[in-house]
């Protein structure tokens, strides 16, 4: 089991410290697992007090021993009712604070209504950006992890050519594709922070299936096996000639990898395959021009405006009243984490040890869907990819 490094810890408690200091924010108080794992290094049940000076308390409801043991903060207590939060606080040194920052984006009504009763006349802010910010620019270790993570992501894709066949159904490829994960350490769970953000290990579709629309904020969807999901793999037979895509998320110690590759049996339809080519090209005109400091926005126009002019303008990122309107997303603990590359994020800059997946593809009704997938960080002279299995169409 891997335990975060107190240092590690204490250096994102630190960083965070400077966001509320330059917001005048007197604290924050975090609940969410992925916040808690990123500052504690545990998702014991609890809450997470940043002061805006001074040490973080980590209180915790259930089981403070295991938190005791998987967090290297130094003030890990038990918190036996939420009531007693108040006063752990000035125990510990801390004025109570007049301006908080809370998770607004996932904290329950309810549960926001009881904590701000704890601190009457506090005003409350939403301190969910402050965290994305701190969390997007990954350190080396963060980094480590996740090039684990690509190991693993590479393991199943090299499964694929070894047990996909026509006859088969998608749901009997991604089990396949699951087992391998599974074997390798992936812990079995993706998050995702937006509000019914679900996802299993990523999407195995074919043929028309690959282009069905759905509900997911994703430019692929599936049928799935029922309306409870309706996304990802199902009963459907895969055929020779029509796509495979196997759209992957790899998860490590903790931390995300994406892809995308593309499979067929016997080749596929011209139309198809040059739209492939043309979404190899665009991947590679992007890696060329993404830098520190590009602005999240801007690169993304490129990519609309490029598949424009390659004459994909109807089929990127989705059809129709389907499309969406990014072709890149943050990737770390969550699925979906600071950068964006997409539309509405013009003020915002890659910044070194962002990390973060780029997915562009192309869908076309009735007849299937194409696309690649990479996941990057940001270097100093450019992108580096932390995938790293064939790209090329693989024709079986």
């Amino acid at each position: 089991m891997r335990l975060t490094p107190a240092p590690e810890l204490l250096q994102r408690c630190r960083n965070l410290q400077r966001h509320l200091a330059s917001h005048q924010l007197d604290a924050a108080l975090l609940a969410q697992n992925a916040d808690l794992f990123y500052f504690t290094g545990s998702t014991q049940q609890g809450l997470l007090y940043i002061p805006r000076e001074g040490e973080p308390l980590y209180l915790v409801r259930r089981d403070h021993g295991r938190a005791r043991m998987e967090s290297g903060l130094k003030e890990v207590l038990p918190l036996e009712s939420p009531r007693a939060l108040p006063t752990l606080i000035q125990a510990h040194g801390h004025k109570l604070p007049g301006r908080i920052g809370l998770e607004l984006d996932v904290l329950p009504v309810a549960f926001h209504q009881r904590l701000v009763r704890l601190f009457p006349g506090c005003e409350t802010v939403d301190v969910t950006p402050l965290a994305r910010e701190v969390r997007a620019v990954k350190s080396d270790y963060e980094i480590g992890i996740m090039k684990d993570a690509a190991l693993l992501a590479d393991k199943v894709i090299q499964r694929v050519s070894e047990v996909m066949k026509a006859g088969m159904t998608d749901l009997d490829l991604a089990a396949e594709l699951e087992y391998v994960a599974r074997k390798n350490g992936h812990q079995g769970f993706v998050r995702m922070r937006a509000f019914n953000g679900e996802i299993f290990y990523g999407h195995v579709f074919s043929g028309t299936d690959s282009a069905a629309p759905g509900g997911a904020d994703a430019p692929l969807s599936g049928m799935g096996l029922s309306p409870s999901f309706g996304q990802g793999a199902s009963y459907k037979t895969i055929r020779a000639g029509e796509p495979v895509l196997v759209d992957f998320v790899a998860c490590f110690d903790g931390y995300l990898v994406d892809l995308t590759r593309l499979f067929c049996i016997g080749g596929m339809e011209e139309r198809l395959h040059q739209g492939f080519d043309a979404m190899i090209e665009l991947h590679n005109a992007f890696v060329d021009r993404a830098r520190p400091g590009s602005s999240w926005q801007e690169l993304y126009d490129f990519c609309v405006e490029t598949a424009g002019r390659m004459g994909y303008a109807d089929q990127f990122m989705g059809a129709g009243a389907a499309k969406v309107g990014f072709v890149g997303h943050g990737v770390g603990i969550e699925l979906d984490e600071y950068p964006f590359i997409a539309r509405g994020f013009a003020d915002k800059r890659l910044e070194e040890n962002m990390t973060f997946a780029f997915e562009p593809k192309l869908v076309f009704p009735g007849l299937g869907a194409v696309g690649i997938e990479n996941t990057f960080w940001v270097g100093g002279d450019g992108l580096k990819s932390l995938t790293y299995s064939d790209a090329q169409l693989k024709i079986l």
